[in-house]
């Protein structure tokens, strides 16, 4: 008898370590659980601090991209540097010192001139060129074919940018480039913002600019224009000479965001 007592006490004994060494494990499976849990929980921006990003853009778009470089930098503490600038100085500093990691162009055709310099590209929203008025619009002007009228037309400079090269081909497909250019009317400007500004202090009679540009106190857009048979896209351009591959898919993948695309559609673009 006292041995089947000391039998069953060494069981008992042997049972109550066995539980109690699940529990240790099932404690310790338990912390890894948590901890695994929490994981998810952790936001992206420790990964990218101390990271940048170079990036070109377009200087008409300026507004709406330096609000979505912003938004990334508040979420994933990577610094933004970028260089607003209308397409040909951009085009000649990134095939002069090959450095940089994205380019948000004014359209696709403004990647050609870097071509060897691309990685890959995502069209972003629709680049939507328009032609303004002053609101009380003295010279009745309703379509590309009554800038003949004009005796002070705002263009971009189609040399060095999209809208200027925009204008250029819309004026030439109605039939009055040669006509509006012999007449002296034509002055050009460096970026579509310069030309919507000039035109709202009341210095032309007509512009071409993008449609981003144009919301500005008394300038009207000409609806049926003309101008809705020249809409380009957007495009990001990733650069092969991109410095950081993990701060370069971060930003392309958040280009793609609900954040991102918001900010486009306030500033009047539209998505693709």
């Amino acid at each position: 008898m006292k041995k089947m007592k000391n039998r069953l006490t060494a069981i008992a004994a042997v049972a109550f370590a066995t539980v109690l060494a699940c529990g240790v494990l099932a404690g310790c499976s338990s912390d890894k659980g948590e901890q695994k849990a929490e994981q998810p929980e952790q936001t992206a921006a420790a990964t990218l601090e101390g990271k940048s990003l170079n990036i070109y853009c377009g200087a008409g778009m300026t507004k709406p991209f330096q609000e979505i470089a912003d938004a990334f930098k508040a979420e994933t503490g990577c610094e933004m540097n970028i260089t607003f600038a209308n397409a040909a100085q951009i085009q000649t500093q990134i095939n002069t010192t090959q450095e940089g990691d994205f380019f948000i162009a004014g359209s696709a055709d403004e990647l050609k001139p870097v071509s060897d310099h691309v990685a890959t590209s995502t069209d972003l929203v629709k680049h939507i060129p328009v032609l303004v008025v002053p609101a009380d619009n003295p010279k009745g002007i309703q379509t590309v074919s009554d800038l003949v009228k004009c005796d002070t037309l705002l263009l971009g400079d189609p040399e060095s940018t999209p809208i200027g090269k925009i204008a250029v081909k819309a004026m030439t497909d109605a039939g009055v480039m040669e006509q509006v250019k012999a007449s002296g009317a034509i002055t050009t400007s460096t970026t579509a913002p310069q030309i919507a500004e000039a035109l709202a202090k009341g210095e032309g009679d007509a512009a071409i600019v993008w449609k981003e540009n144009a919301g500005k106190d008394g300038l009207t857009i000409l609806e049926n224009s003309g101008m809705e048979n020249y809409v380009k896209t957007v495009p990001s351009a990733e650069l092969a000479c991109a410095a950081d591959a993990d701060a370069v898919k971060a930003f392309s993948e958040f280009l793609q965001t609900e954040t991102a695309k918001n900010i486009w559609t306030k500033f009047g673009y539209e998505l693709v």
